[in-house]
C-alpha cells in the first residue's frame, strides 16, 4: 500500500531538511577566516574518529569549527523546540521561547557569574554557563508559583508574571553593572549572543539537556494537537490539562535554559522557525516537532556561519544576525495576523 500524497510530502520535508542541515553544518566548518576544503573537512573528522589527526587543519576542525557548529545545530534545535511548545501551550503565534522572563533571569546569572569569578578561562567556560542555567530555572519556578491558582495555571497570568519579572530583573541587572563597569563589556557582548570560545563538553551539557526536554513533545504529540482546540476541549478528550502544562512548559524552559546557558541571548529562533515550518507541513505535531528542530538548526547553523564570514576577520554577535532577520519577519506577523482578523 502506497503512502499518501500528504504523508510522502512531510516525509521529503524531513528528508530535505536532514539534508540542507548536513550541507549547512559542512559550510560552517568549511568556511571562515581561514578557508578548509570541504574533502579535508570530512578527512579531519576521520582522521579525529580514527585517533590520528595531527595536523593543523585538523586542530582548526576538530578543536575549534566543529564543536560550535554542532552547538549552533543544537541551540537552534533547542529554541525552536521550545517556540513550538509555547505557542501550543498558549496558543498564541507571537510566543517565543523568552516571553517568561527566561532571558532575564539568564541575563542576570551570567552577571553575577562574570562580577563573582572575573573573565577569565574558568567563568567563560563554566561560571557563567552554570550562572545563566541557574538563573534561567529559577525565573522559570518563580514565574509559575506566581501564576498558579489553587493547581490552576492560567496562560494570560503566566505572560503577565513573565513580563512582569523579566522588568524586574533587567532593571537589577542593570544596577549591578552601573557597580561593576569592569564587567560591563562582557557582560553586553554576552546578552548580544555569540558561540565562540565554546568546546566539546557544552556541546555534550546541551546534548543531554535537549534529549531530555525532547521526551515529552515526543511521547505527547498527541496531547499539543489537542491542546490547540482550547483547555476545556483537551480535558473533555481526556488530557490531564494543568499537569500537561506544568510537564510541557518544564521541558521547553530546561532546553530554553540550557541553551541560553551556552549561547547567550538569541531571539526570534524561537518564533521564526515553528511559523516557516507550519506553513509547509500543517499544525500537526508529530511533524511539525521533528521538522521545526532541523529548521531551527539549519537557521542557527547559518546565521553563526554569517555572523563569522560576513566582516572577518572581526565577528558579529549571532544575536545581532537572528535580530535583523527576526524584526522584519514579527512585523510581517503582525500584519498578517491583523489582515486575518
Amino acid at each position: 500500500m502506497r503512502p499518501s500524497p500528504d504523508i510522502r510530502r512531510r516525509l521529503l520535508t524531513l528528508v530535505g531538511l536532514s539534508l540542507v542541515l548536513v550541507l549547512a553544518m559542512l559550510a560552517g566548518v568549511a568556511l571562515g577566516a581561514v578557508p578548509i576544503a570541504p574533502a579535508e573537512v570530512v578527512a579531519a573528522v576521520s582522521r579525529a574518529i580514527s585517533g590520528h589527526g595531527s595536523s593543523l587543519a585538523d586542530a582548526v576542525v576538530v578543536d575549534l569549527r566543529l564543536p560550535r557548529v554542532l552547538l549552533a545545530a543544537l541551540v537552534g534545535a533547542s529554541l525552536a523546540l521550545a517556540g513550538v511548545l509555547y505557542q501550543a501551550l498558549f496558543k498564541n503565534p507571537l510566543a517565543d521561547p523568552y516571553i517568561l522572563g527566561v532571558s532575564s533571569g539568564a541575563g542576570l546569572g551570567a552577571t553575577l557569574a562574570i562580577s563573582l569569578l572575573g573573565t577569565g578561562y574558568f567563568a567563560r567556560a563554566a561560571g557563567v554557563p552554570l550562572g545563566a542555567f541557574a538563573g534561567a530555572a529559577l525565573t522559570m519556578v518563580l514565574v509559575v508559583r506566581l501564576a498558579s491558582r489553587k493547581g490552576h495555571l492560567d496562560p494570560t497570568s503566566l505572560l503577565l508574571a513573565g513580563i512582569a519579572i523579566s522588568y524586574t530583573l533587567s532593571a537589577v541587572t542593570s544596577f549591578l553593572l552601573v557597580f561593576d563597569r569592569q564587567s560591563m563589556t562582557s557582560v553586553v557582548f554576552w546578552m548580544m549572543g555569540g558561540l565562540g570560545n565554546r568546546s566539546w563538553e557544552h556541546v555534550a551539557m546541551l546534548s543531554v539537556l535537549l534529549a531530555l526536554g525532547a521526551i515529552v513533545p515526543v511521547l505527547f504529540h498527541r496531547e499539543l494537537d489537542l491542546m490547540l482546540l482550547g483547555d476545556e476541549r483537551a480535558g473533555q478528550l481526556g488530557v490531564p490539562v494543568e499537569r500537561f502544562k506544568l510537564l510541557a512548559l518544564a521541558a521547553a524552559s530546561l532546553v530554553v535554559a540550557g541553551a541560553v546557558s551556552v549561547s547567550g541571548l538569541i531571539g526570534f529562533v524561537g518564533l521564526m522557525t515553528p511559523h516557516m515550518v507550519r506553513l509547509v507541513v500543517g499544525p500537526g505535531h508529530r511533524t511539525l516537532l521533528p521538522a521545526s528542530v532541523l529548521a531551527g538548526a539549519i537557521v542557527l547553523v547559518v546565521a553563526d556561519l554569517i555572523a563569522r564570514v560576513v566582516l572577518a576577520p572581526v565577528e558579529i554577535p549571532v544575536g545581532i544576525v537572528t535580530a535583523l532577520a527576526g524584526g522584519p519577519f514579527f512585523i510581517w506577523l503582525l500584519v498578517r495576523k491583523e489582515r486575518g482578523r
